[in-house]
Order: structure tokens, then C-alpha cells, then sequence
């Protein structure tokens, strides 16, 4: 969700309007898609408070010799299928099977027992977070079971740079099998045939090849990267401060009232796999991250941080936002006027944009004006 893949080209030609071979910094990294797309020939700081950020930028931005991970994709599956057959062996019961002619009643009530394992012990296995906390909800059991088989899997390769893409890899399959929209926000209920029929379609999908298929095309997307990239999950106020002087800061901060640690709550707990305590229906973490950019009292003052920070080690910005932000244009350029004091010359650019809702049907996109304010030192 807001993602900037299909602006790369429009922002990284007006990255290049003050760009002078120094240092970028992606400030609120998201998926990390600038990394992908100029990390193979710039140095980055890659830096996202979400830790699951830093899975993307680190895939992106690592150094690889695929030649010693032979069926690499292969392998992980057929260890990971040992974790499914141990589980499906001490707990032979938990089979939820979507049958052909299910009722909508009987469809609800196998939902519901599987939503009631947040209740069971597990405690005769490792690796049962998604099982317990998630089937039934955004996944079925089985998909869930899969999901933690690979996500243990993954840590017998965390000393080498292949974590990162067998991670990044399993979201994308966490993703194209979940009932929800593309994002977690809360899970869909089956009110009627035709919802019961829509989840049943994503019930059935397995997470197994949609795996494989993305790790063999990260594989192939990836290679060798010597430069020295740095990626941190900081607060953006502390990220700034670690910055050498004169970076160049490409920044996208939230633009709505919604914290994004909403949507993607799912993909902060793979990456931990900590077991939080999680609450309400959406499942959601008890420590998800509020931030000032999505708070009416608070997003003022997070922007003139951000342009005191810039002022301060003379850096560069190309900050992204939207006409639907939570301020407006004319608000955000006083802020910088003012802050700034006539030091940086100061502009703005704006594109037509169809913007993600991940939302279904109708309502899948929406126009809006994309903004860039760009401020160089003078």
C-alpha cells in the first residue's frame, strides 16, 4: 500500500535533477523498491522502522553467489515438508477440509475452529506462531502450517545472505494466499455464498509454489553486489542523525491517518516470529508503530524536524506526498520556507497517479496528485 513501483522512473529522474554521485538515503523504505531499482549502482542507507523493510532492502542490496545454493528452493521445501508431516502426526485431527457443497453454516463453523486454536498449547512443537495465531483468520490452517515450516526452515540459513530472500520470498506467498486484500488489516468474513465462495478460492491456493516461484525469480534477479550498503529499522528523526552530511534523502512518510503497522502486522511477526501478544480481531501486535506523520496533532511537527535535520547536515531531499495527505502542499513548502531560512533553493514537481487502495472490486485504485518537494543547498 503506496507503494512507489510504478513511479521508480519518474522519481529517480528527479532524484538525478540534484543528484552529484553522493550517498542516497531511502528515509521510509517500505518495500525498499528504490534499493531494487539503483541499489546495483549507488550506495544506499535503506532505513524503514518496520523491521520487515529491512528483509526487503537487505534481498535487494545483497551480495549472492547462487552457485553454492543448488535447488535451493527444492531443498527448503523438502525440509520444510518434515515440520508439516511432524505436526499433521501429534495433532491427526486438526484437518479442515473446504468441501465441494459446503453450506455457508458449516463453512463458518470450520472457520471458527480453526480461529479457536489461538487457544491450544502447542506446546509439543517448535515454530507453531502462525498456527496458533493465524488460522482461520487471513490464512487457512494448512497455509499457516506451511508458513511456519518454511519460516523455521529459513534459520538454518541466517549466518548467510540467503535469509533474506528465502524471507522475502515466503511474504510474497503469505501475500498471494491471504483472504484479505493484499494487506492485513482485518481478515474478511463470509456473510453470504458469494464471500464464502471468494475465501474458499484463496483457502486453496498453497503456499509451496508460490514460494518457489518467487525465490527462483529473486535467484534470478540477484547476484553480485560489493557496495557498501547500510540498512537500519531507526526512527526517522535518529536515521537523519546518522547520515553523513550532505546525503541525499529521498523521504515518503506516511499520508493518512491510518498507521501503516496496521496493514502489515503479519509481516513484522514473520520476521521477529516472537510470539507477541496480539489483540482485537485483526490479530494485530501490541507494539505496532504509531507514527507522528499520520497524527493531525503531531504531523506539523514531524515535518519540521524532518527540515531541521536537513538544514543542520546541509542534506538533500526529494520528499514524496500526496494530495490527500494529512496537510496540504502549500502547508508542507511554509514548513520548509520557514524552517529551511532561504539556505536551500526549494521547488515542486507533481504527476497524476492511480494510487493502491488494496482494496477489491471498485475501489481498487484511486487518482491522485503525487507531490515531490525537492530542497538543495544553495
Amino acid at each position: 500500500m503506496g507503494s512507489k513501483r510504478d513511479l521508480v522512473k519518474y522519481l529517480v529522474d528527479s532524484i538525478n535533477e540534484i543528484y552529484d554521485g553522493e550517498v542516497i538515503c531511502d528515509l521510509f523504505a517500505g518495500t525498499s523498491v528504490l534499493s531494487g531499482a539503483i541499489g546495483h549502482n549507488i550506495i544506499m542507507y535503506s532505513n524503514d522502522i518496520q523491521q520487515y523493510s529491512s528483509v526487503f532492502a537487505k534481498t535487494y542490496l545483497g551480495n549472492y553467489d547462487w552457485s553454492g545454493y543448488p535447488d535451493l528452493a527444492e531443498t527448503i521445501i523438502r525440509n520444510a515438508q518434515i515440520h508439516v508431516d511432524n505436526v499433521k502426526n501429534l495433532y491427526p485431527d486438526f484437518e479442515f477440509k473446504y468441501t465441494e457443497g459446503i453450506t455457508l453454516n458449516e463453512f463458518n463453523a470450520l472457520e471458527q475452529q480453526q480461529q479457536e486454536l489461538i487457544y491450544f498449547d502447542f506446546e509439543d512443537i517448535e515454530n507453531h506462531l502462525f498456527i496458533k495465531n493465524y488460522s482461520g483468520t487471513y490464512w487457512s490452517f494448512e497455509q499457516c502450517l506451511w508458513i511456519d515450516a518454511i519460516r523455521k526452515v529459513a534459520e538454518e540459513y541466517i549466518e548467510t545472505p540467503v535469509y533474506f530472500p528465502i524471507l522475502s520470498s515466503l511474504m510474497f506467498a503469505m501475500a498471494y494466499n491471504a483472504q484479505s486484500t493484499g494487506h492485513y488489516a482485518q481478515y474478511r468474513d463470509a456473510n453470504n455464498l458469494h464471500s464464502m465462495n471468494s475465501i474458499i478460492g484463496c483457502r486453496n491456493k498453497k503456499i509451496k509454489p508460490y514460494f518457489k516461484r518467487k525465490l527462483k525469480e529473486l535467484i534470478q534477479f540477484t547476484g553480485s553486489n560489493e557496495l557498501n550498503h547500510n540498512i537500519t529499522s531507526l526512527d526517522y528523526r535518529d536515521c537523519l542523525d546518522i547520515l553523513p552530511d550532505g546525503t541525499l534523502v529521498y523521504a515518503d512518510p506516511p499520508y493518512s491517518f491510518v498507521h501503516y503497522s496496521r496493514f502489515y502486522h503479519a509481516l513484522e511477526t514473520l520476521v521477529k516470529y516472537d510470539y507477541p501478544t496480539i489483540q482485537y480481531k485483526g490479530r494485530y501486535r501490541n507494539d505496532r508503530h504509531q507514527s507522528p506523520f499520520c497524527k493531525r496533532t503531531e504531523v506539523v511537527g514531524a515535518f519540521t524536524e524532518m527540515f531541521e535535520k536537513v538544514l543542520q547536515k546541509r542534506l538533500k531531499l526529494v520528499l514524496s506526498y500526496s494530495n490527500t495527505g494529512m496537510i496540504s502542499l502549500s502547508e508542507i513548502l511554509e514548513i520548509a520556507e520557514n524552517t529551511l531560512n532561504n539556505k536551500f533553493e526549494v521547488y515542486t514537481k507533481e504527476v497524476d497517479y492511480l494510487h493502491s487502495t488494496m482494496g477489491r472490486f471498485d475501489d481498487k485504485s484511486r487518482e491522485v496528485k503525487e507531490y515531490l518537494l525537492i530542497a538543495k543547498p544553495i
